[in-house]
């Protein structure tokens, strides 16, 4: 006699090809938030989607792009919500993909295309995985609620006012965030938090105009110097941010979180031929490279711009020079501390012409390793890989986590559909289909979980 789960595989195999055919839909429109394009086709689409397997959903309008919200009824009280959002990253430069960035291409074991993995993957597998519940067990087993955003790609500007004002329709007792992932042998990657991100620009002005740097140069100031004097100060060759009190509020990893590092495979090598590098920052290796990549706080300049950068030469000394630079945060750090920590030492160190413009800000936040929804999420792994996932206690990279885990007070777990090589935000996006079809199981199976829990 078969097992629910079986049946839900059974159902997921037999409407696989329905499924990668919405998927590829959902890629072919260009949904990308920074260019405004096709947003509200997309949000409408992901709404039918929703309804079409029993949600009722809706568009809500924000500030900028709506949101797609869905909720559904369960047998028990308990309700998981899901964080997903429609909008994509622009997929320029187009030179480098090798298919239409917005026509999804199978190539061997890859599915390829803009959004194929952030996000849209994920939210099909997502609406498969109830479909297959619904169509087993004849309901869903627990509630279950989407909060679909469209600006996540442009650091989610209206997102925080949308949450507070609809704090009690967002209740909940669990949530899946958007995105998972696998390793190169197929094993699922959960991660139990995300950094914060304090996202800036600095500029200066020295002059009103460029001016010719032969004339010039000897008798103005140059913007260009003025910032790169002021970024030299910010960090130290031995990585060591140097804001006055940025490390005062950091709260170190504790045992439980450094056994769960060290229970991680080395991925050092693997790691050196992605980036195609020799060696990490400050040497590191091992379950050192792993602490640090979660649980160190960063200062990155992400770009810088002054001057004439064309082809051949033009000899000005330039009278603008801007920098983009991200801090990356670690509980219990605040962005707003940085930005009051940033011009502090900027003033200190002479350097009161570089005006600080906020771009993005979040906190960081994260789910306690010993929660029971985590217990919740590894069950469900082992019901479908046969496995117990790899957890991370952090993850690297950042989001509004802290909205759901702090205002809405939920806990929050990953599970999804890509992998280690799914270029995300890159050109040639893609996931792997094995993955595409266990990420719907993995979603199947904690629902089942948590609805006999």
């Amino acid at each position: 006699m078969t097992t629910p789960l079986q049946r839900v595989d059974a159902y997921i195999d037999q409407h696989f090809d329905r499924f990668l055919g919405i998927l590829g839909e959902l890629c072919a429109i260009p949904s990308v938030a920074a260019q405004g394009k096709g947003v509200e086709p997309c949000a409408a689409r992901v709404a039918d989607l929703l309804t079409s397997v029993g949600l009722d959903a809706q568009l809500m309008a924000t500030a900028g792009n709506p949101v797609v919200y869905a909720e559904a009824k369960g047998t028990r009280d308990t309700t998981l919500l899901c964080y997903n959002h429609y909008d994509v990253q622009p997929a320029e430069p187009f030179d480098l993909w090798h298919s239409d960035p917005f026509t999804m291409t199978r190539k061997d074991n890859l599915l390829i295309a803009r959004g194929v993995a952030d996000d849209k993957g994920e939210l099909v597998s997502r609406i498969a995985a109830i479909a297959a519940v619904k169509h087993v067990l004849g309901e869903l087993p627990v509630g279950i609620k989407f909060l679909i955003e469209g600006e996540e790609e442009i650091a989610s500007p209206n997102l925080a006012p949308f949450i507070h004002a609809n704090l009690d329709r967002l209740k909940a007792d669990a949530c899946v965030w958007e995105f998972g992932t696998h390793n190169a042998d197929g094993v699922p990657i959960s991660y139990l938090g995300l950094r914060g991100i304090c996202y800036l620009e600095l500029s200066v002005e020295t002059a009103k105009i460029d001016t010719h740097s032969g004339i010039a140069g000897s008798i103005l100031p140059n913007a260009a110097w003025r910032l790169v004097w002021a970024l030299n100060t910010l960090k130290n060759q031995d990585e060591r941010i140097q804001l006055p009190n940025f490390y005062e509020s950091v709260i170190a990893p504790t045992a439980r979180d450094m056994e769960l590092l060290a229970a991680l495979p080395d991925s050092d090598e693997e790691m050196q031929e992605l980036f195609g590098n020799t060696m990490f920052l400050k040497n590191a290796s091992g379950v050192e490279l792993r602490r640090r990549e979660i649980f160190e706080p960063t200062c990155t300049i992400c770009g810088i711009t002054s001057g004439y950068q064309g082809a051949g030469q033009k000899t000005v000394l330039p009278a603008r020079a801007s920098a983009k630079v991200d801090f990356r945060l670690v509980p219990d750090q605040k962005p707003e501390d940085v930005v009051k920590q940033l011009r502090a030492h900027f003033d200190a160190h002479g350097f009161h012409d570089i005006h600080i413009t906020v771009v993005g800000a979040g906190r960081p936040a994260r789910t306690a390793p010993d929660h029971p929804l985590v217990q919740t999420l590894v069950d469900a792994a082992v019901d479908v890989y046969g496995r117990e996932p790899l957890i991370w206690p952090m993850s690297g990279g950042s989001g509004p986590n802290y909205l759901f885990s702090h205002d809405i007070g939920v806990p929050i777990i990953t599970l999804g559909v890509g992998y280690s090589g799914s270029r995300v935000h890159a050109p040639n996006e893609n996931i792997r289909i094995n993955d595409f079809r266990n990420g719907m199981r993995h979603m199947a199976a904690l629902l089942m979980r948590l609805g006999s829990a």
